[in-house]
């Protein structure tokens, strides 16, 4: 289950996918920019928007503490991109961080409460808080960045896998 030199662990990976994957699903809120959410995707997936993320903010704690446990039985990097990586990586998690954080800032600061999966863990109805709804609001602008820190981490991967053939990808396969 722990990582090793030569590929990622069990739990690693399955925060990996698991966390992509309820990723992708928040990055579906995107569609509400079209036709103001009245379609499908808005209708029925988009509503659980705040619950998922809610569950990544948990979840990203814990691969961070995860993450933090494993530092030294990673899998080798090349020096030459080894900073690279090591940013990249840094600004995947920063995002996937403050990208919940944010998104319960706004809830709780434009006084909306905030209740994922209907269990209320901040009362709505209460008094707007300027300060929070404003730092919240960088949420938006987060969400594009992940989406393109995303994009080019997927990139990556797949060029290490199809062009260079190092055998990146499959240490997390």
């Amino acid at each position: 289950m722990n990582d090793s030199k030569e590929r990622y662990g069990g739990i690693t990976r399955l925060f990996h996918w698991g966390m992509g994957l309820l990723i992708v699903w928040q990055f579906l809120k995107f569609f509400d920019r079209i036709n103001d959410g009245e379609h499908w995707v808005g209708q029925n997936l988009v509503s659980w928007h705040i619950s998922i993320g809610s569950v990544l903010l948990v979840l990203i704690v814990l691969r961070i503490l995860w993450a933090a446990t494993q530092r030294n039985n990673r899998p080798e990097q090349d020096p030459a991109t080894a900073l690279l990586v090591k940013a990249g990586h840094g600004l995947l998690y920063l995002a996937m961080l403050l990208l919940p954080v944010t998104g319960v800032m706004i809830m709780i600061g434009n006084g909306f409460g905030w209740a994922p999966f209907g269990m209320e863990i901040v009362a709505g109805d209460g008094p707007e808080i300027g300060w929070m709804a404003t730092l919240g609001s960088m949420h938006s602008l987060l969400a594009w960045s992940l989406l393109i820190l995303v994009i080019g981490h997927v990139g990556i991967a797949l060029l290490h896998h199809f062009v260079k053939k190092d055998g990146v990808l499959r240490r997390m396969l």
